[in-house]
């Protein structure tokens, strides 16, 4: 082999070799968006295709009671190649399984069989519930029991169309450590109850690797979001807001390595505020780092 063959095939093993490092980083997670951070004045089909165009391999969908337009929505999901990964339920805040009012939680259970029936139609895996709201009229322990009995009455149907409801926490001054949400997935003792972890929602009390660790296989879809506190000059004091990926105080180096460590594989969806296309390009390529252990602590430090 002549010296110009030999450099050449040297350079090509090396980037060959720099690939395969980059693919070993990344953690095996289908990258999805919401719906809701697509633009409304838009189609639906090209609002798929949208969040294809954008590099987005799955969408989660909110409950859709209209079948018009959910058989719309799984036909947009067919042309465009995008699959419906989960759907968000909607009447879970307005009518709590935890209320004390038996006509509300059957409103909250009638939601709930929608968006059951809409994962089935869409080839969904998974239908996000918030278990319970505690406030003034609901104690914790009422909202402890009370969503249990609740949410138990869904798992003939959810077995039946093989769906899994995953339980979020959420601020709802509910399951407020990971060690109690742990204990109350459990309690269900039904392979189709799961957590639906949201990284961003546990920085006001908690941080999301210990969640991730402790939690651990019982984690079936996960939420991407960022979170701040952000100072307030010529203060001591702080606001907190949600942020773009990588703006805000999450370590996600963290998070990358805890859930290599309990072997997450799945799918992660980016839940944001709306934007346009090179909004949802860049948040999709933040995204990308998160996965590979590469977003830095601040994205104004190289994001």
């Amino acid at each position: 082999m002549d010296r110009r063959r030999f450099l050449q095939t040297a350079a090509a093993m090396t980037v060959m070799s720099t690939v395969r490092a980059e693919a070993a980083t990344r953690l095996p997670i289908e990258m999805a968006v919401e719906y809701n951070m697509l633009p409304t004045k838009i189609s639906i089909l090209e609002r798929f295709q949208l969040a294809k165009d954008c590099g987005f391999a799955r969408i989660e969908c909110p409950t859709t009671p209209d079948q018009g337009d959910a058989e719309q929505m799984k036909a947009a999901a067919e042309k465009v190649g995008l699959p419906i990964h989960s759907v968000m339920n909607m009447d879970h805040w307005a009518y709590p399984f935890s209320s004390a009012d038996p006509a509300v939680v059957e409103k909250s259970l009638d939601g709930a069989r929608v968006s059951i029936r809409n994962a089935h139609l869409w080839g969904a895996t998974t239908v996000l519930l918030v278990p319970a709201v505690v406030n003034p009229q609901t104690t914790y322990k009422e909202a402890y029991q009370r969503s249990q009995v609740a949410i138990r009455k869904l798992i003939p149907l959810a077995e039946e169309l093989n769906v899994t409801l995953a339980l979020e926490e959420v601020w709802n001054k509910f399951l407020l450590s990971p060690l109690e949400f742990a204990r109350y997935i459990d309690e269900y003792n039904s392979p189709h109850i799961r957590a639906y972890f949201d990284v961003g929602n546990v920085v006001l009390y908690g941080y999301p690797q210990d969640w991730i660790r402790t939690l651990g296989k019982r984690i079936v879809k996960l939420h991407i979001k960022d979170f701040s506190f952000k100072h307030q000059p010529g203060t001591d004091n702080s606001i907190a807001a949600w942020v773009p990926l990588g703006e805000g105080d999450i370590d996600w180096t963290a998070v990358y390595e805890a859930l290599r460590d309990i072997a997450y594989q799945g799918t992660a969806t980016v839940e944001l505020d709306p934007g346009d296309a090179p909004y949802l390009k860049e948040m999709r390529r933040r995204f990308g780092l998160i996965l590979s252990g590469e977003m830095p602590k601040k994205a104004q430090e190289g994001v």
